[in-house]
């Protein structure tokens, strides 16, 4: 994390002190080792030392299994992301000059790219690291800031649809600031019930401190609000379609697989760590949000003619399918094998998204990404290797066996129902069918239609993004595949989550 934030830091002063023409011959390299970097160091930690057995920084942040997994996918996922922001022609020049003004026209005229993209994409990651380590509330909700803050900038960051692009980040910046005030509120209730914030200390206050049950409950469900609006769970999903359609598409690529890995990563640690005894009461209320979110994201998802909105109701369906395997608490053996399936889950997704938010880079029209549906239209005739991997992608996301979606789905399905959820289970199954009509009415429209005369343009691809489609592919495949050692390292990193013990 120290290093991602150093060269964060170092970023700004790039942005502050280096002439303009060199600042992305600086800036790329420097993410891209950084992260590269972290990467390196986080798999050195376990090969070398092992996972550690106490948190550190006087016991704010707890690098146990889990959290070290969560930091390599991050980590990876980002260094993808960042292959496809180095693609310019998707920021604006100069995201100061009102869109349409002659000083936007002048910046364009003028070669201008936004560098400071690079900067903000490091003190993101950083915080998507700290958040789902942090073993201390007010950590956490530091961390929360500090991956927040700079989405807010980066989705209003759109070259093409300006107008669209700042209402992206208008929205998504008032609706996380409510919900980070809310998540603040419930730090403030546990606090005056628990009189610590640390998770261990919350655990432990749950078997001492009698009659201030009021003051638990509303902490507890204010801590749930804050934390399933970053998930995107019903019913707080509401910025997520909006916000990924306005946003550049690298970011929105960024935003949907790192983003839903660090926030699921805190809500395991919060509910499985300090709420952990309180399991008999917050699981009913996980089991309607888990339900509710499956269906309002694949029934919804049917009804959208874009395609990154489309993208986005996935999304929230495949949080809601996440939450299977959070609600299946139990012994240790069910907890680890409950974790186990959630960290595939979301290695397995992280990849396949990306990869999908990269094909809609590259299929673009007159003003800017040919998003509406009907564009897509015979596009297996345009470009049917294109189409194809992309085909490819969408049956991964509908569970299709033989694919990384398939796999990830059975995993946190059986440990639901190992749990005793089995309606839970059932439920998820029936969505999943449902999700999987809108998949292929898409891929249905890519082969089974006749192009436009008028059709989009598919873009050269850069060497940046031709390898992250490549990588996403593949990583897509062997995950459905041969799993297993993907599968044994989650569940080693299961194994370890220390304050399970």
């Amino acid at each position: 994390m120290l290093l991602v934030f150093g060269a964060a830091i170092v970023g700004v002063l790039v942005e502050a002190f280096a002439p303009r023409y060199l600042r992305r011959s600086v800036h790329v390299p420097l993410t891209l080792l950084a992260l590269a970097g972290a990467f390196v160091l986080t798999i050195l930690q376990v090969v070398r030392e092992g996972v550690p057995t106490e948190p550190a920084a006087m016991g704010a942040v707890a690098a146990d299994g889990p959290a070290l997994f969560i930091w390599g996918v991050i980590l990876v996922l980002a260094i993808v992301s960042t292959l496809l922001v180095n693609d310019e022609d998707q920021f604006v020049a100069q995201a100061a000059a009102v869109p349409g003004s002659t000083d936007e026209e002048e910046a364009v005229r003028s070669g201008y790219a936004q560098t400071e993209v690079y900067p903000l994409l490091l003190f993101s990651v950083g915080g998507m690291m700290l958040f789902p380590a942090a073993n201390d509330l007010l950590v956490m909700f530091v961390a929360l800031e500090v991956l927040s803050l700079p989405l807010y900038l980066l989705c209003g960051l759109a070259r093409h649809r300006r107008l669209l692009s700042q209402e992206a980040s208008l929205k998504y910046f008032l609706l996380g600031s409510f919900s980070s005030a809310i998540f603040l509120y419930g730090m403030a209730m546990t606090y005056g019930y628990a009189g610590t914030l640390d998770l261990n200390g919350i655990r432990g206050a749950l078997a001492t401190v009698a009659g201030q049950d009021t003051l638990l409950y509303i902490g507890v469900a204010l801590l749930g609000v804050g934390l399933l609006f970053k998930i995107g769970a019903a019913p707080f999903q509401m910025w997520k379609p909006d916000v990924y359609q306005g946003a550049p598409t690298a970011i929105t690529a960024l935003m949907a697989s790192t983003v839903l890995v660090s926030a699921f990563g805190a809500t395991l640690r919060v509910f499985w760590v300090a709420l952990g005894n309180l399991d008999w009461d917050w699981r009913p209320v996980m089991w309607g949000v888990a339900i509710l979110t499956m269906v309002v994201g694949a029934i919804l998802a049917i009804t959208q003619t874009e395609i990154k909105r489309m993208l986005a109701y996935s999304s929230i369906a495949h949080a809601g399918f996440i939450l299977t395997g959070v609600i299946a608490t139990g012994d240790f053996a069910q907890n680890q094998a409950a974790l186990s399936g959630i960290l595939f889950y979301l290695a397995a997704y992280g990849f396949t998204t990306v990869g999908a938010f990269a094909v809609a880079t590259m299929v673009r029209e007159a003003g800017g990404e040919a998003g509406h549906l009907s564009r897509w239209a015979g596009l297996g005739k345009r470009a049917p290797v294109l189409a194809g991997i992309f085909a490819f992608f969408l049956l991964a996301f509908a569970g299709i066996p033989l694919t990384s979606g398939f796999f990830g789905k059975y995993a946190v399905f059986a440990a639901a129902y190992a749990g005793g959820a089995l309606p839970l289970v059932i439920v998820g199954v029936v969505t999943s069918a449902i999700a999987a009509f809108f998949y292929v009415r898409v891929i249905v429209l890519m082969f089974f239609s006749e192009p436009a005369a008028d059709g989009p343009t598919i873009a050269t691809p850069s060497a940046a993004t031709s390898a992250v489609i490549a990588l996403a592919a593949a990583a897509t495949v062997v995950l459905g595949v041969f799993p297993q050692p993907v599968l044994d390292l989650a569940g080693e990193a299961a194994s370890a989550l220390f304050i399970l013990r």
